[in-house]
């Protein structure tokens, strides 16, 4: 039998494990806040940091002319993702960005289609 290791990335990028207990412990091998730290440092970019992508997050919302709750909350998100993103602590990636784009190129639909998902499901 295989057993599945529950793991929680944490704000800061560290990947840790959370015991069954509810503990969390460092995985062996992942990298270290120092290690994270270095590469930001060294070319301005770190995993998940990139500070064109925040201007762009905070510009597509202020497009929208929603405060940063009311955005969370019309695309399904919790508000920490939305600070994550335009603070630069988190760049958004894949469905996220693609959305943002949809958002941003037509706003109205966008809203639209998320509101009726929210209630038909």
């Amino acid at each position: 039998m295989t057993t599945m290791m529950r793991v929680r990335l944490k704000a800061d990028g560290r990947i840790v494990e959370i015991l069954p207990d509810g503990t969390e412990r460092e995985l062996p091998g992942a990298p270290t806040a120092s290690h994270r730290d270095e590469d930001v440092r060294g070319n301005g970019v770190g995993e998940g940091h990139d500070p064109g992508a925040a201007a762009y997050a905070r510009g597509v919302r202020a497009q929208t002319r929603l405060t940063q709750a009311e955005f969370a909350s019309r695309i399904g998100v919790p508000i920490e993702t939305v600070r994550n993103w335009e603070q630069g602590k988190r760049s958004p990636r894949g469905p996220a960005r693609a959305l943002l784009k949809l958002i941003e190129k037509a706003p109205l639909v966008a809203f639209s289609v998320l509101s009726t998902a929210k209630t038909t499901h």
